[in-house]
């Protein structure tokens, strides 16, 4: 992974003093909230129901033990015992003091992390495949793509002032774990019919407020021009993008408004002035930052397969892991483990700072001193031997993380909600925990198959609910809690945005309603290898909205 050289250090110092003075001038009174409120946003720190809340970067989802072992001092030292782990491959505290900020910012530089540009109106963390490197279905690891979009971006002073945040995400395999195509900008990256690698370009997708999906404006794009044409979009966008109504300045509706041939065109012109520039990537710097993320040295371990065969034999728990949290590597002797921050009635992404160590002492250990943020809020690593895995599935039990369910129904993706937010309408924890209780039986779960419930506790729209196979958002109506349920979303390689199926439901009614919704297709279903979105997208939502309405949707 990259790792800071002289300048970083420096910068980074600088601008921890730069804060520290920022949060003295305003706990003496010499800043209002008002005037404080940009320079905090500018360093990651939100202002939430009950508490300051920050944002930590984590590029492209990748630490090392050494940084998460910081990560859990924090929450142990300035917060109150945990983190959160969010849909950004980021991790957010939600009660530091604010006194406490500049220091917690002084850590993490020891260990090259920072929460710069975790918010406002510039370029937010570049997301990425949380299997990058190690899949083997993977064409390229995309990491090196997006540490050089991470450099060119950071405090870039063109683009650090843009109509509305900006969100790029970046995948290397044929199946897009990474959701590129509801960012700003999406990148896929393929080889041409040559062998030259280079990216499907897609632009204009987001959730929130009006849910859209990327358009596609490049088939595809040499890897020497990321650069200038991510340029050419930023400064067609920073142009022309709205900045008198903040419900209409993402780039998105600037795509949906200009319509998708002619910004493509805009596009285009723009990357025409550019693309022979100084913007032009020469093929040894491509070459240099691969290099920080050659994967590691995996000496043969063939002993893998007869070490499994024995303990599952003996161990079906170990068996139900094995066949839910792993994802084939491209070494045999290898495999990629999830480990799931989804335990039945826990809160969807939290770890405490005591699992947070026993984590980095697992990757230190058996794991080559990798760990990934998945944007489905679980941690991966990336690299463990076959042979090793019951002995990290022991350790797991140990620490309340060996949930078997990555990718079943109790999976969730939820945001932090009105426990926490001071946008949100409605909580989302607790219907999380409810619908993760009400599916607690394994064999049920496995019954069920592939299924991805994403909550939302606001418009926002932060816990992906568009595209959940059943998304949940959370509204406020008549001074109440209400929760609209949506169907058929995906944020794969075929992304779709879910169906409205009908009225809301209340907090009692809404984890019955996501029952009445799994029974129906249980009860619709080819046969039980077709999975959830598969017979959706066959049946449409008319037995769906039978089941939960009844005689309302016959009338409708």
């Amino acid at each position: 992974m990259y790792r800071y050289d002289e300048f970083d250090h420096a910068f980074v110092k600088a601008r921890v003093s730069e804060f520290r003075d920022q949060v003295e001038r305003r706990l003496s009174g010499e800043l209002t909230e008002d005037q404080f409120k940009p320079l905090r946003l500018m360093n990651g720190v939100y202002l939430q129901l009950h508490a300051y809340m920050l944002r930590i970067a984590i590029p492209y989802g990748t630490l090392s033990s050494r940084q998460m072992r910081m990560l859990a001092h924090i929450a142990r030292t300035y917060d109150k015992g945990y983190g959160h782990f969010t849909t950004r491959q980021n991790l957010q505290f939600h009660w530091p003091a604010l006194k406490d900020i500049p220091q917690i910012l002084e850590d993490l530089a020891t260990v090259e992390m920072h929460a710069i540009q975790t918010s406002g109106n510039c370029i937010r963390n570049v997301t990425a495949d949380h299997f990058a490197g190690a899949a083997a279905d993977e064409v390229a690891d995309p990491r090196p793509y997006a540490e050089i979009l991470r450099q060119w971006s950071s405090l870039h002073p063109e683009f650090s002032y843009l109509p509305r945040k900006f969100k790029i995400a970046v995948t290397g395999a044929e199946r897009d774990r990474a959701a590129v195509q509801v960012h700003d900008i999406g990148l896929h990256l393929r080889k041409d019919a040559s062998g030259r690698l280079g990216f499907t370009v897609y632009v204009g997708g987001g959730l929130g407020r009006t849910p859209m999906i990327g358009k596609k404006i490049r088939d595809f794009l040499p890897e020497e021009d990321l650069l200038s044409y991510t340029t050419a979009i930023l400064r067609v966008y920073n142009l022309h993008g709205r900045r008198d109504n903040k419900y209409k300045a993402r780039i998105k509706i600037l795509v949906h408004e200009t319509g998708t041939e002619e910004l493509a065109t805009q596009v285009e012109k723009e990357f025409e002035a550019l693309k022979e520039s100084e913007l032009k990537l020469p093929a040894a710097d491509i070459k240099a930052i691969d290099a920080y993320f050659a994967p590691p040295a995996l000496p043969a371990r063939p002993e893998g397969d007869a070490a499994l065969k024995a303990a599952t034999a003996a161990n079906g728990g170990f068996a139900d892991w094995l066949r839910r949290n792993l994802n084939t590597h491209k070494n045999p002797d290898y495999a990629s483990v999830t480990i799931s921050l989804k335990g039945i009635g826990e809160v969807p992404g939290d770890a405490s700072a005591d699992q947070m160590d026993a984590v980095a002492d697992l990757a230190e250990r058996y794991g080559f001193d990798e760990i990934r943020v998945s944007h489905e809020q679980n941690l991966i690593l990336p690299h463990v031997a076959r042979a090793d895995l019951k002995a990290v599935f022991d350790r797991l039990v140990e620490i309340g993380l060996a949930t078997s369910n990555a990718g079943l129904v109790t999976d969730i993706i939820a945001c932090p909600g009105l426990d926490y937010c001071a946008l949100a309408n409605a909580r989302s924890i607790p219907v999380a925990q409810e619908i993760s209780i009400r599916f607690a039986q394994q064999a049920r779960q496995e019954e069920v198959g592939d299924l991805k419930i994403k909550i939302s506790g606001c418009i926002n729209a932060c816990g992906h609910h568009h595209v959940g196979h059943i998304g949940i958002l959370g509204v406020e109506k008549k001074g109440a809690e209400l929760y609209q349920v949506t169907l058929g979303g995906s944020g794969d390689e075929n992304t779709s945005i879910g169906e409205i199926v009908g009225r809301g439901f209340g907090p009692d009614e809404i984890v019955d309603a996501v029952e009445t919704i799994v029974e129906t297709y249980l009860a619709h279903r080819q046969d039980k290898n077709e999975p959830f979105l598969a017979a959706y997208r066959r049946l449409g939502s008319a037995p769906f909205k039978e089941a939960l309405y009844g005689r309302e949707a016959k009338a409708a």
